[in-house]
């Protein structure tokens, strides 16, 4: 994908977010938050909420279509796919309906030489289960199998809608603090001064807390990891599940600027970055499903 697309899709989307949000705020007669007064409380939790949540569920709504585009995912279809895709599609819906999803999955695959795979939607009857070139080339039968039992696992698990209201409390959180203490500061500055300051100080504070807020929410992804690891391996068989862990250690980590971070991991970390890591690492993830499931 080139440069120019992805910069149209990131400005075509958020374009569309906040376009509808506003409209959204205008119909509910949401004023500004600010007054001669101070703070209107009241209208700027409803101003963070309508932000945080409708972006974050207009992100999910779009999720499907855009992974599809952003990563040039090719949907597999009955009537032209050949032997080795049929095979995928049916396994993951033999995956499917033995987690009980109302609906099938959409399967599909992208050209990428990275070990990596995952799923999307906005719902668990509209999902999308992806698989890369890499991994299907890498990884045998049995990894394969384990690597879809999971990813079929955070769809019957509801993993996408949870991880979507988590992030869109941390945005209305984010959102509110930061111009909660960024009026703090401007009140602080001579009043031709107020506004400038002010639209600083919420820029600074809001990257500041976003890195927290990001926290929280790789905290929890990485034990949803761990709880999408246990029912893949109830549903493909535990074997194949640590068998596609395994896979992924010995894989080549490649810098694949198209990838989505999904069943994939790249590598160790420590520090500062294992707490920015969505995915718990590999080793510990192998040592769980060996003596707990």
């Amino acid at each position: 994908m080139t440069w120019f697309k992805r910069i149209g899709l990131f400005v075509l989307t958020n374009i569309l977010i906040l376009t509808t949000i506003t409209i959204v705020m205008n119909l509910l007669g949401v004023g500004p938050y600010l007054t001669a007064q101070g703070i209107d409380y009241g209208a700027l939790m409803i101003f963070c909420l309508l932000w945080g949540m409708g972006g974050a569920f207009i992100s999910l709504a779009l999720s499907r279509v855009m992974a599809k585009w952003m990563m040039r995912v090719r949907v597999i279809k009955a009537d032209t796919a050949n032997a080795h895709e049929i095979e995928l599609v049916q396994t993951v819906h033999r995956l499917a309906q033995a987690a009980g999803l109302p609906a099938m999955p959409e399967v599909g695959v992208y050209d990428s030489p990275e070990v990596n795979a995952f799923a999307t939607g906005p719902t668990k009857k509209r999902a999308l289960v992806a698989v890369s070139t890499g991994l299907l080339h890498r990884m045998d039968r049995d990894g394969v199998e384990g690597v879809l039992g999971h990813e079929v696992a955070h769809i019957a698990n509801g993993d996408m809608v949870t991880m979507t209201l988590l992030q869109g409390v941390i945005n209305a959180f984010v959102m509110f603090f930061a111009r909660v203490i960024a009026f703090a500061i401007s009140t602080q500055v001579r009043d031709e001064a107020k506004a400038i300051v002010h639209l600083v100080a919420v820029i600074v504070l809001q990257i500041a807390f976003s890195i927290l807020g990001f926290m929280v929410v790789a905290a929890f992804s990485r034990w949803r990891e761990y709880r999408a690891d246990a029912a893949g391996a109830r549903l493909a068989g535990r074997e194949r599940m640590i068998s596609a862990l395994k896979a992924l250690q010995g894989a080549p980590v490649m810098n694949d600027d198209n990838a989505v971070s999904a069943f994939k991991i790249s590598g160790k970390r420590s520090g500062f970055m294992a707490l920015m890591s969505t995915h718990p690492p590999l080793e510990d993830r192998i040592r769980r499903l060996e003596q707990h499931v």
